[in-house]
């Protein structure tokens, strides 16, 4: 953890923005810990963690609002040790939109044309113009901010911080004081505007699904060091942490130890508190066209400790007799489990269930309604190895 494993190949775009080693403490406490991160030219590249994570202090220290206590930030290759925001050639939109009331929407967009020249040889008006078409709004330039919704200031915060032409775009949390509905369709938007102009982005939010959605990569941060970098599917579908798979989307860890383990084949492991042995699958899963990185399950022998990873999605759900129940289709593979039903949130398309499977919760996704005892099973294909502790 701390530093970004070699990525990519040599048809990769150039290293657009790069950390390394990078910290930041302010007295004895670590905001950012040895970060070695690179992102791309043209990347949407997102951090994601809970609070206090380290995220924010990250991208403040790009930006050069903060500078590192050790380590080194480099743009196209060259150091900004020394180099103050204004001369690192990036736009910032922050949390609070901090949008100028005394100014028209057209003047806010120009604002940063007072102290660069409009790009491509554009003028002052022409490139205001275009931005707020870009992001469209084409006739705001003469309205006073405050008579714009949060989304139309989130809009023209962005075009603003885009008037003079960055080579990065630094986005902190820019929708978080948003509506759910609204932030589903802006992150789209903002998406497509960073598509459209090819634009490197380094995004700042504690929304997983917000991450997931909009980003070519991804930075889990936890405790100011990123736990794993890789683009959103590998993130969702091969944690590499275990902080990784309970915090990026709901999901069901266990820990165990290992009591067969073939050359081929499933591994079979003794899970702590339960009875239960399941089995857990060598390799990928080639139907569904994921790439599982088996290293550490053909290196687990018999004894090892070993944590893996479901998502409540891959859970099918029989009834405790084993009769095809709700959800029609009877465990598969190898693994079933009995539980009883817990509490149930319904949340529209699917509803999410809590399990009691012998003290401990099992979290699955059912379509009808579940009550009493049931039977739950997935196929080992469908677990996800974390970690190995050899013995």
């Amino acid at each position: 953890m701390g530093s970004e494993p070699p990525t990519g190949s040599a048809n990769d775009p150039p290293v657009a923005v790069e950390l390394d080693g990078v910290t930041k403490r302010y007295g004895k406490t670590a905001a950012v810990d040895d970060v070695t991160l690179r992102v791309r030219e043209g990347e949407f590249f997102t951090l994601v963690g809970p609070s206090g994570c380290g995220k924010t202090t990250t991208l403040r220290l790009i930006a050069g609002f903060e500078e590192p206590t050790s380590g080194t930030v480099r743009f196209g290759g060259e150091s900004m040790a020394g180099v103050p925001p204004e001369d690192r050639d990036v736009g910032v939109v922050f949390q609070s939109y901090a949008l100028f009331p005394h100014m028209t929407v057209g003047e806010n967009v120009a604002y940063g044309l007072n102290f660069a020249d409009p790009p491509e040889g554009t003028t002052r008006d022409e490139r205001v113009a275009d931005l707020l078409e870009l992001v469209d709004l084409p006739d705001a330039a003469d309205r006073d901010p405050e008579n714009l919704s949060g989304g139309q200031q989130q809009r023209i915060a962005m075009a603003r911080a885009l008037a003079p032409g960055p080579d990065v775009l630094l986005l902190d949390e820019p929708m978080s004081a948003l509506d759910a509905r609204l932030r589903e369709r802006l992150r789209a938007q903002v998406k497509q505007i960073q598509s459209e102009l090819g634009i490197t982005t380094i995004y700042v939010t504690h929304d997983q699904e917000e991450a997931l959605a909009v980003s070519d990569r991804v930075a889990v941060m936890n405790d100011g060091t990123p736990e794993q970098v890789a683009p959103p599917r590998t993130v969702y579908r091969e944690p590499a942490t275990r902080f990784v798979a309970e915090f990026v989307g709901d999901n069901n860890t266990f820990a165990g130890r290992v009591v067969d383990a073939p050359a081929e084949g499933a591994i079979a492991v003794d899970v702590d508190g339960g009875d239960e042995t399941l089995r857990v699958a060598v390799g990928g899963d080639e139907e569904n066209g994921t790439e599982r990185d088996a290293t550490a399950t053909r290196s687990a022998e018999v004894g090892d400790r070993i944590h893996f990873c479901v998502r409540p999605e891959h859970l099918r759900v029989a009834s405790a007799d084993g009769e095809p129940g709700p959800e029609a289709d009877a465990p598969a593979g190898e693994n079933a489990l009995r539980a009883t039903v817990a509490s149930a949130e319904f949340l529209g398309e699917t509803t999410r269930v809590t399990l009691d499977w012998g003290g401990r919760e099992l979290l699955v996704r059912a379509v009808d309604p579940l009550d009493g005892a049931v039977t739950v099973g997935f196929d080992p294909s469908d677990a996800h190895v974390i970690e190995v502790e050899t013995q």
